[in-house]
């Protein structure tokens, strides 16, 4: 499979939460050419402010793995992380992030506080942004439009 068909299952997790009324965003975490964790965010449903996508994932592939280590993983998130998820795929040490669309608010990758790039950062994944990006970002714009 390609990067922008693990994408599309990471869009589809979104989906799937946006259709629960949480926030679109989904996570597919890969391992050897196959899926071993997939999530999108739960926040509301599971009334806990770290029930993102990516966390939901990383601890998933945790436990699929049997490890805190996911070295050889690579990570697709339709949305650039936080600060929160970005520090959990750093401690995870996550091999490869690809994200969908960029977060100028909320994001710490490319926008915000740029977690990967700080001094006290462990762990860097190489980074590919805007992998299915209209997509995610057009997901993301319908459900707030509905919201405002």
């Amino acid at each position: 499979m390609t990067a922008r068909s693990f994408m599309d299952l990471a869009l589809k997790q979104a989906e799937i939460a946006g259709n629960a009324a949480e926030v679109p965003i989904g996570c597919v975490i890969v391992r050897d050419g196959a899926v071993i964790a997939q999530a999108g965010n739960r926040t509301l449903q599971d009334r806990d402010p770290t029930a993102h996508a990516e966390i939901l994932a990383i601890r998933q592939a945790a436990r699929a793995v049997g490890s805190e280590r996911l070295t050889d993983c690579d990570l697709y998130a339709t949305l650039e992380p936080c600060t929160m998820c970005a520090g959990a795929i750093s401690f995870a040490r996550i091999r490869r992030l690809y994200y969908g669309a960029a977060d100028p608010k909320g994001g710490a990758v490319d926008s915000g506080v740029r977690f990967f790039a700080s001094p006290t950062c462990h762990h860097a994944p190489e980074i590919y942004p805007s992998v299915g990006e209209s997509e995610a970002a057009a997901m993301l714009k319908d459900f707030f439009k509905t919201r405002r």
